[in-house]
């Protein structure tokens, strides 16, 4: 309890920006693209860059915090174990003129949870149960378990954005161009522009009352190409003044070269990894899937992944948590090692009945997750063939398809990455391997359920750990639903006249357009 003591308002001077709101705007490049700006769809990191900009929150991280703090609030904390509760500052409003009030914050988690997109963070929101707004100012969350050491940090990502009641629909997705007319959200900038996956235009927005404050400024376009080569070259011309995501590790040393440019790097806990749709992968029964998932963990080569395709710009990762975090461990390497091993991998498959050579429709995507994705999964499909005990057919598929098909059981193998929500190793577990979790892969273990829940809610920091250790031993020991590959850095690259860049590379992963500057 005392880890989630009141969250003052006063905790908001740390973090906000001053000055700024003039001069010349800015333009930044990303191969990214969108998915949804309506939050109850998007829970990708190419949405989130727009969300950032535009949506408000209870709680949000300050560029460098990795403690959530009051944003649309005035303090939030736990009036009783599981009774969590917030006070929303008077006299907010939405860019389009309406009151944001507490009725709003319970209308957008009540809307986040009916909705259940398959696609979006209603995921994250396990825990709630649900919502009350007694008055104006006050918003109560009633919780499922007591003493939740996630909570306040849930009310920061995706999950937890503020939209219009008036504008919004109560169990429908809005499309974007509604979004974008409506102006239901209060964040420090709004749309004015909007080709959706082309250029986006945002100007700040006055009414804007929150933890970043006025941004530094005035105008922003995000310009989208559809290839990382186009992204280097305008960056590199001096054609836009930011690239942020994704650009490939032989770009990267290379513009690291150019004395016009800056290459920045940040805490990020990106994770890359595979994962297997638990009803339509090889195997006929639990075991022979267990088996085939085994296998596979003893057949990949981390370190070739790691210098070969991204010339050690991402690391080897043996667990789903990355290294940074308290509790985080590598029970892939104890288990199937830090080398493949042929004579492992086949007797997993013989001892289960598996008949070799085992097929996998291995699925990846070509633009979500960097141009480097056709090679790092080229060299997965040489390398689980080259055992004799594979045949990989490799596919590709472009974001906005693929986002849509890998829920629908499209994929029974498939390529995922993970942005963290929030700096807590929970992050890596709960949406991945909770009931209805992210991932939609049918994975689901009573078990270890019961362990998220109790990792969750545990307010001794060494217990906390030892019951997260737990969790990841099992996982990569009895389940295996997912195979980590790879972790990595938040990296952009911007023109030497760019400031604050640098500031929003935190561990957040929210890359805020408003403390930049030039």
């Amino acid at each position: 309890m005392a880890g989630l003591a009141l969250v003052a308002v006063a905790g908001c001077g740390a973090g906000r920006t001053n000055g700024g709101g003039s001069g010349s705007g800015l333009v930044i490049g990303t191969t990214d693209k969108i998915f949804s700006l309506d939050p109850a769809a998007a829970y990708d990191q190419g949405s989130l860059v727009p969300e950032t900009q535009i949506y408000q929150q209870l709680l949000n991280f300050a560029p460098g915090a990795t403690t959530a703090t009051p944003d649309a609030a005035q303090q939030c904390g736990f009036a009783t174990p599981t009774t969590f509760s917030c006070t929303v500052k008077p006299g907010l409003k939405f860019a389009n003129g309406d009151p944001l009030t507490a009725a709003s914050v319970k209308f957008s988690f009540d809307r986040m949870l009916k909705i259940n997109d398959p696609n979006g963070p209603a995921s994250l929101l396990g825990n709630l149960d649900h919502t009350d707004a007694p008055d104006a100012n006050t918003v109560t969350f009633t919780l499922k378990n007591a003493n939740d050491q996630t909570f306040a940090p849930v009310l920061a990502t995706q999950a937890g954005l503020i939209v219009d009641e008036k504008v919004f629909s109560a169990d429908k997705v809005l499309d974007d161009d509604a979004v974008v007319k409506g102006k239901g959200y209060s964040g420090p900038y709004t749309i004015v522009s909007y080709d959706k996956n082309k250029l986006v235009g945002y100007q700040a927005n006055p009414g804007y009352n929150g933890i970043l404050g006025k941004a530094k400024t005035a105008t922003v376009s995000e310009k989208y190409y559809a290839s990382s080569d186009n992204l280097k070259l305008d960056i590199q011309n001096g054609n836009i003044d930011v690239a942020y995501r994704s650009l490939s590790p032989t770009d990267l040393d290379s513009l690291g070269k150019n004395d016009k440019l800056t290459v920045h790097s940040g805490p990020g806990g990106e994770l890359r990894y595979i994962v297997f749709n638990m009803n339509t992968m090889p195997g006929n029964t639990p075991d022979q899937k267990l088996a085939v998932r085994k296998a596979v963990a003893s057949s990949i080569d981390r370190d070739a992944l790691s210098n070969g395709v991204y010339k050690g710009t991402y690391q080897p990762a043996y667990s789903p948590v990355p290294q940074a975090y308290p509790g985080a461990i590598e029970p892939y390497k104890t288990v199937y090692g830090e080398k493949p091993d042929k004579a492992e991998a086949a007797k997993f498959l013989s001892d289960a009945g598996v008949q070799t050579p085992v097929t996998l429709n291995l699925q990846y995507n070509p633009d979500h997750y960097g141009s480097s994705s056709s090679e790092e999964y080229a060299a997965i499909k040489s390398q689980l063939e080259a055992t004799g005990l594979f045949k990989v057919n490799l596919q590709s598929t472009e974001w906005v398809t693929y986002s849509k098909e890998r829920v629908h059981d499209g994929y029974p193998v498939f390529q995922m990455g993970w942005f963290p929500d929030y700096p807590d190793a929970d992050d890596y577990l709960t949406p991945f391997f909770a009931p209805n979790n992210f991932l939609q892969n049918h994975f689901e273990d009573p078990g270890l359920t019961a362990q998220m829940a109790a990792e969750a809610t545990e307010p001794d920091k060494d217990k906390r750990a030892a019951i997260i250790q737990q969790i990841q031993t099992e996982m990569a020991q009895n389940f295996l639903s997912i195979i980590p590959l790879l972790s990595g850095k938040q990296v952009a690259v911007s023109t030497k006249s760019v400031q604050g860049v640098d500031s929003t590379l935190d561990p957040s992963t929210k890359f805020r357009f408003s403390v930049l500057s030039k």
